[in-house]
């Protein structure tokens, strides 16, 4: 029978394209429900349902699940990644560092010391300088794709949810921005502190350079098409699309493009901002798609018994180094020492940015990368599980979800998309 209905759709389409497409709406329609019974039933998140479908699917090599990323795959995580942090940079209000000085500096402490820990902890396993610090800038980024879909599915809404927000969205820039610059030096050796700011300057600057054109067109559009409307979701998708596809061959990054045009747009459009609808149903299905695909990857890792002990050293001083970051500083900034820790914990998600720095990393230098992503790997996948589990948690004991609110007899807000 499989042999007839792979007949049937080579006949139709294409042998490699008709399976392919089969195997990807198979897999999607699993994966949402897979979601939905997870969250119905156990009441912990509907990443948990896409990532258990994705593991599945990656051991029984659906979907031509190569690694590294290549092709049709890579492109739409980059999508992926580009539509959310897109989204993510869009609501990031920069005024909230003039007022709030203190988010820049946790952002920062938190990131560094992320970076710190990783390396030394690393290094004393005696893994090489190269490989520690590529694992080490990968480390730095957090998932704002997680922390978004966990906080869509709770309703979350305070000052943890926004705190975690932002915070992932910055130490995945700085992760984009260091991590690409590197991805050109990683096999020469070259790792001079001054060729590491270059390279990294001239990364952040090509992609602002697009991040500014993209934002430059939406705000163009937006004065003449409603926000809300279905046509502006089409340019939207449209134009981060072909961001995606110019800025990566000529050596910036899309992911950290899309993220800065959603940022500047923030303040190219000043009139305030209702995020459309329909890009949150177009964006859903590129989220689904995308925690499949991180999860299909990341179970290919070899977990040996010397790798295994890597990588949980490495989950538990990322994230001590975290939360222990923010608990440093939370004075002056706004936050309970309390609020604090439960934000730090919502930092452990790690996902497809992770992902996409490994795969690029592997291509750049298949000896170095494939013991970066030998470690990486096996992290990505319990940080993705594990994370979205303690992202609710957070979310839940910090009293910002729609169960704690309505125990306590307050009103959820009307809708995730009316979120400034």
């Amino acid at each position: 029978m499989t042999e007839t209905l792979s007949g049937a759709l080579a006949g139709r389409f294409g042998e490699a394209a008709g399976l392919v497409t089969f195997e990807w709406a198979l897999l999607l329609a699993l994966a949402a429900l897979a979601g939905h019974l997870v969250q119905r039933y156990t009441q912990l998140p509907k990443i948990v349902g896409y990532a258990v479908v994705g593991v599945l699917a990656g051991l029984l090599g659906f979907a031509s699940a190569a690694w590294p990323l290549a092709g049709i795959g890579l492109f739409l995580l980059e999508l992926g990644i580009a539509v959310v942090l897109f989204e993510a940079g869009a609501r990031l209000p920069l005024r909230w560092f003039r007022h709030n000085p203190m988010v820049l500096v946790q952002s920062l402490a938190e990131s560094v010391l992320t970076y710190a820990a990783a390396y030394l902890t690393l290094r004393a396993l005696g893994l090489d300088v190269p490989v520690v610090r590529a694992l080490a800038v990968i480390a730095m980024a957090a998932s704002p794709a997680v922390l978004a879909r966990v906080v869509s599915d709770l309703r979350a809404n305070g000052p943890v949810t926004d705190r975690a927000l932002a915070l992932a969205t910055l130490n995945t820039l700085y992760a984009l921005t260091v991590g690409t610059a590197m991805l050109g030096t990683i096999d020469r050796g070259d790792d001079s502190m001054l060729t590491s700011i270059v390279s990294s300057a001239a990364v952040l600057g090509l992609s602002l350079l697009f991040g500014a054109l993209l934002a430059g067109l939406l705000a163009a559009a937006l004065r003449v098409l409603h926000p809300s409307s279905q046509d502006t979701v089409i340019i939207m998708l449209a134009l981060i699309a072909a961001c995606a596809t110019i800025v990566t061959p000529m050596e910036g990054s899309a992911p950290l493009a899309a993220l800065l045009g959603g940022i500047l747009l923030k303040q190219f459009h000043r009139r305030p901002w209702v995020w459309p609808r329909h890009l949150g149903t177009a964006s859903s299905m590129l989220n689904i798609l995308m925690f499949v695909l991180v999860s299909m990857m990341a179970v290919q890792a070899d977990w040996s018994h010397s790798i295994t002990w890597a990588a949980l050293a490495l989950i538990v001083v990322r994230l001590l180094a975290k939360a222990g970051s923010l608990l440093i500083t939370s004075a002056g900034s706004g936050m309970s020492l309390r609020q604090a820790f439960w934000a730090g914990i919502a930092m452990v998600p790690m996902s497809a940015v992770a992902l996409l720095l490994t795969s690029q990393f592997v291509v750049a230098s298949h000896s170095i990368g494939e013991q970066v992503a030998a470690i990486a790997l096996p992290v990505i996948l319990v940080t993705e599980l594990l994370g979205a589990v303690l992202v609710g948690t957070a979310l839940r004991r910090s009293g910002e979800t729609t169960h704690a609110w309505r125990r306590n007899g307050v009103p959820p807000p009307a809708a995730e998309e009316s979120r400034p």
